[in-house]
This record gives structure tokens, C-alpha cells and sequence, in this order.
């Protein structure tokens, strides 16, 4: 491997030094004033009381300089008193005996003092305005080297003297770590695969969802090859001036290749690479510029030159075709969202200096969190820190680790919020038809918990967790979703009548039908459409306005919209069929929630134990 070069000086605060000189010059200047003015402790005493004590022999010296007088007490070596006579007559004119027995000198008075005071006066001025002129001047310096340096890379380079991140310091994502090891090996031994006729891959893509972890994998493998580390955000390319975002392009590999062997990161690629001519990224054309400076850049590496490009995105959907072919971006690494295991070890690493008690238990958490990022596991950890600071324990419990993760997954409580009794039973009846439905339907997940304690921006909450992680949702439990998701606004009209139905059900009925439209447009599981997948764009900007692209007719929409409503009216009669025939269990429950307000999975199992479903609720449309 070729031999790592020194790593670039730090460059200093040039101005902070500045500063410093300049204000320990003026320091200095005061201080030596201060030293060679005369600052004798002496006690000022009346001038009779001088001249009385000198005609009783009681003073051994008296010193006039001009009018001040330093009086020396009989048996004393020195000054210790001070006093001023009058200017215009001497002493034995103002009562000094002529025959008293005391020596009296008279000499010029001293100008030391004054003209040092004189030059400070008109020296630290004139050296703070100097000092401040040179201050503009190096501004001004500074902005020109800024503006000839507009073009320079951003990138921050990470070597030897940071903190190296290994595979083994990252728990979870084994199957993207076996991937980005062969990285690793063809940085480490180049030679080994050009003698073979093999090309170093000049790219790889991480693709995965927020907070996956796909910065740190990237760190890991620069740790791992022991190489240099450009790290850059792609929007760190694009300025308002067209050809700057290219100029810095070229600068960043420059430096790559000076480094070789080498990895470029560039973190949210997609801010420069998103398909052009979509109409996207701005008015002008520095982003594509950008972007091809890139494409250019990864096609145009010297033979021998061992730079790997690492560029992470959650949105490689949008991506320019030309950054996905082969010869540029020739890997892509999928990091998933970490499984009940990977959960686990995450979890580990994350608690491994935290003090925690015997009641923890982190199978049990990694358990209910599926679907959770690395970064909300992080997340919970650091909340379940401050709950535990916040009683002031010296240790994390169970029950912090339960509030926390609550607290993350479904938002704090709000038991500050006051509601009345009319709207207590209202929300115990809308959270207890969720979990009937829930608990009775075949294909739901079980109830985790019920609460009618406000929790976020909702008045309850029923909580529903999978037993286990799974990859595929069949139409049967997306149809028991949507039927568990109307259990609170079925509850409420029959409990109230068809007119007394609230707003408290809105969030659950844009959920249903997010989910009911996913179902036909993007699954293909309508009824009369299906198998028949109607995927829309993301759109674009018109006008300030964001457009959509229907790839289908306004015919098709319709029937969209039908199959839409059909699955909802599907979903409403099945809750209700639920509910009308278990009513007893209903109000047992909601009773349960209106004395204890918070129920437990164990405790919902127990109040339901009596509910059943009947057969008409298993049919389908």
C-alpha cells in the first residue's frame, strides 16, 4: 500500500493571535507606568497636626517636594505619613519653629509621574487605532483569499488523529458490512485484483432509510483500510454562482488523488444528482453542472489511481440515470432497518456505559421496537438517561426504559391537559372500540397498551405491536388494520348515535384511507383493479406550486377512487358488526379506562377474555 502522507498543518486563529499581542502591549504599557509612578501607602494627616508635633520634637523628618510634605515619625526609618501646606508660604511662615529639632529638606518636585501619564495619553490611542486599521487590513486580506478560494472543496478530511470507527464498533447491518468488506480488501491489496486484470470499483451507493447508520458504515470502512477520508454533503457543491459547485468538485478529487489510496464520501448525494431536466434544484443550471463535473470526475481516474467514491441517500429513486451505470457507481449496498436481533446488539452498544439496574431487560425492548432506525434506538437510550437523571437515580430501570420508549414511539404524556368528565367518556369509548376490534379480529397485532391520558397531539391512544418482525402485510391484515383503525368512530356512533360522532377520529381516518389508496394504487389489491399497480411521481414545481403525474386516465382515477371507498365502507362494517355484538365487553372496558385511565396488555386481555367474533365480521367484500 502506498505510504500515507503527513497530515496538513492546523492552521491558527490568526486573529485571536492578534488580539492578544495587541491588548498585552497596552497591559504592558500601563503596568510599567504603574510601577515607576510613586505609590507610597502613606496616611494623609492635617498639616497643624505636622507642624504642632515637629515644635514638640515628636518628628524626626520632614521631606518638602513643591507642596507635598512625607513626614518621618521620631524612631521610625522611613515616610509613613503624608500632608500639603499652602503654596503660596513656607512652613515657619504657617507655624514651624525655626529652632525645632527636626531635619527638614526641600527639593524639586518630581515629573516622572506626569509625563509618563502625558505619553500614555497619547501613545495607547494611537496604538489601538493602528491596531484596529490593521485589523481592516487583514479583513480585507482575508475576504480577497476567501473569494480566490470560492471555489476550493469543503471537504473535511479525517486521518490518523480522529477516533477511528471499525465494523466491530457497529452492531446490526451484517449483511451490508460482508459488502463493503470486499471495499475494504481492494483498498487494502489494489495490486491483488490489477494483476488479476480486475478494475477497483469506482463507486458505492448506501441506500437506506434515515438514521440507518449509512455515514457511520462509510466511516467504518476508512477505519477498516486505514486511508484517508474526504467527507462532503452534497449540497456543500451548489452556491449561487454557476461553476462553483464544479470547480469544488475538481478540487475534492485533486486531493483525493494526491491522497490515493483514498474515499470520497458525499452524504445526501441526491441534493446535486437528482435526474436532470426535472425541473428541480433551482432556475439555473449549477446543479447539473455539479453533477456533471461528477459523472466526468469518476470516469476520468488515472490508471493506478486508487479513489473509491462513497455516496449515501435515502432517495435513490431520484437519482440520475448516469451515476447509477456500471463504471461509476458500480455497487449498491442496501442498509436495511435492523431486525429483533440487530435491535438487540444496537441496544447493547448503546447501554454499555449507562448505568442500568437488574430490571432491565433489552430482548423485551428490541422486541417492541420493529420498524425502529439505529438512530431511534439511540434515541431511546438518551431518553431513558434523562428519565432516570430526572428522579434522581443513579441507575436506569425498566420502567425508565418503558417511559422513554412510549415517549419516543407515541410522544410524551399530557397530564397537564384538563379534560372534563363528558369528554373522558367519549375518549374511553373511541380507544376501547379500537381495541375491541383489534383484540377480536384475526389478523390484527395485539393490543400493547390503552390509554386515555393525552399522549402528542391525540386525546388517547391504543397502541397495537407485532409479536415478530415480518416482511410482507397480506390483504387480510391490511383490511383488519383498516377495520381496528375505525373501531373508535364506529364506538362513538353507537354509543352517541349517527350524529353525535366527533373529531376525535380524524387522524384515524386519514391513516385508513392513506391506507386503503396505498392498497389499490401501489399494491395492487383492488377489487375490480387488481393486480394493477398505478404509481405516482413525486411531482415537480410549476409556478410555485407542486404538480403530480397520474400515469393513469381520469376513468381510471375514478375507479380508484371507488375501490378507495368501497375498502372503507368495508372496514366501518366490520368494526360495527364487531361491536354490536360484543357491547358488554365494550363498556367493561371503557369503565376499566375511566377509573384506572391507563391499561396494560395483560389487563386488556383479561376485560376482553369474553368477547368473540361473530362470522359475518370474516367476510370480506
Amino acid at each position: 500500500m502506498a505510504k500515507r502522507p503527513p497530515m496538513p498543518p492546523k492552521k491558527t486563529n490568526n486573529f485571536l493571535r492578534l488580539s492578544l499581542f495587541w491588548v498585552l502591549l497596552v497591559l504592558g504599557v500601563l503596568a510599567t507606568i504603574a510601577i515607576l509612578s510613586p505609590h507610597e501607602n502613606l496616611t494623609t494627616v492635617p498639616l497643624s497636626s505636622v507642624i504642632e508635633r515637629a515644635n514638640n520634637g515628636e518628628i524626626a523628618k520632614i521631606e518638602v517636594q513643591g507642596n507635598e510634605l512625607k513626614v518621618t515619625p521620631e524612631g521610625s526609618e522611613e515616610a509613613t505619613e503624608k500632608s500639603t501646606k499652602d503654596a503660596s508660604s513656607s512652613l515657619q511662615e504657617q507655624g514651624l519653629n525655626p529652632d525645632a529639632d527636626v531635619e527638614l529638606t526641600i527639593s524639586e518636585p518630581s515629573a516622572t509621574g506626569d509625563v509618563l501619564w502625558n505619553l500614555a495619553i497619547i501613545i495607547i490611542p494611537v496604538v489601538l487605532i493602528a491596531a484596529f486599521f490593521l485589523f481592516m487590513m487583514r479583513q480585507a486580506q482575508g475576504q480577497n483569499n476567501q473569494a480566490l478560494g470560492f471555489g476550493k472543496s469543503k471537504a473535511k478530511l479525517y486521518g490518523e488523529d480522529k477516533t477511528k470507527v471499525l465494523f466491530e464498533d457497529i452492531a446490526g447491518n451484517e449483511a451490508a458490512k460482508q459488502d463493503l468488506e470486499e471495499v475494504v480488501d481492494f483498498l487494502k491489496h489494489p495490486k491483488k485484483y490489477e494483476n488479476l486484470g480486475a478494475k477497483i470499483p469506482k463507486g458505492v451507493l448506501l441506500v437506506g432509510n434515515p438514521g440507518t447508520g449509512k455515514t457511520m458504515l462509510a466511516r467504518a470502512v476508512a477505519g477498516e483500510a486505514n486511508v484517508p477520508f474526504f467527507s462532503i454533503s452534497g449540497s456543500e457543491f451548489v452556491e449561487m454562482f454557476v461553476g462553483v459547485g464544479a470547480s469544488r468538485v475538481r478540487d475534492l478529487f485533486a486531493k483525493a488523488k494526491k491522497n490515493s489510496p483514498a474515499i470520497i464520501f458525499i452524504d445526501e448525494i441526491d441534493a446535486v444528482g437528482r435526474r436532470r431536466g426535472s425541473g428541480m434544484g433551482g432556475g439555473h443550471d449549477e446543479r447539473e453542472q455539479t453533477l456533471n463535473q461528477i459523472l466526468v470526475e469518476m470516469d476520468g481516474f488515472e490508471t493506478g489511481t486508487t479513489v473509491i467514491v462513497l455516496a449515501a441517500t435515502n432517495r435513490a429513486d431520484v437519482l440520475d440515470p448516469a451515476l447509477l451505470r456500471p463504471g461509476r457507481f458500480d455497487r449498491r449496498t442496501n442498509i436495511t432497518l435492523p431486525e429483533r436481533k440487530d435491535r438487540e446488539a444496537i441496544l447493547k452498544v448503546h447501554f454499555k456505559k449507562k448505568p442500568v439496574d437488574d430490571t432491565v431487560n433489552l430482548d423485551k425492548l428490541a422486541a417492541k421496537t420493529a420498524g425502529s432506525s439505529g438512530a431511534d434506538l439511540a434515541n431511546i437510550a438518551n431518553e431513558a438517561a434523562i428519565v432516570a437523571a430526572r428522579r434522581n437515580s443513579k441507575k436506569i430501570s425498566n420502567k425508565d426504559l418503558t417511559e422513554a420508549f412510549e415517549k419516543v414511539a407515541i410522544g410524551p404524556e399530557r397530564k397537564s391537559k384538563v379534560m372534563n368528565q363528558k369528554d373522558k367518556e367519549l375518549t374511553a369509548y373511541h380507544e376501547a372500540g379500537h381495541a375491541l376490534v383489534g383484540h377480536v379480529l384475526p389478523d390484527s397485532d395485539p393490543v400493547h397498551k390503552v390509554t386515555i391520558i393525552p399522549r402528542g397531539g391525540t386525546g388517547g391512544v391504543t397502541w397495537f405491536l407485532p409479536p415478530e418482525d415480518t416482511i410482507y402485510t397480506s390483504v387480510y391484515e391490511f383490511k383488519d388494520i383498516l377495520a381496528r383503525a375505525l373501531g373508535g368512530r364506529i364506538a362513538e356512533k353507537i354509543v352517541n348515535g349517527e350524529d353525535g360522532i366527533t373529531t376525535g377520529a380524524g387522524s384515524d381516518l386519514r391513516k385508513a384511507t392513506e391506507i386503503a389508496r396505498d392498497m389499490v394504487i401501489e399494491q395492487g389489491m383492488g377489487a375490480k383493479l387488481r393486480d394493477q399497480v398505478f404509481h405516482e411521481d413525486n411531482g415537480g414545481m410549476v409556478f410555485d406550486r407542486m404538480t403530480h403525474e397520474r400515469p393513469y386516465s381520469d376513468d381510471t382515477a375514478k375507479e380508484i377512487d371507488a375501490e378507495v371507498a368501497a375498502l372503507i365502507k368495508e372496514a366501518a362494517r366490520r368494526a360495527e358488526i364487531v361491536l354490536k355484538a360484543n357491547m358488554p365487553s365494550l363498556k367493561k372496558l371503557a369503565d376499566a379506562l375511566l377509573e384506572e385511565e391507563t391499561i396494560e396488555e395483560d389487563g386488556v386481555v383479561e376485560l376482553l377474555k369474553d368477547a368473540t367474533l361473530p362470522k359475518e365480521a370474516k367476510l370480506y367484500s
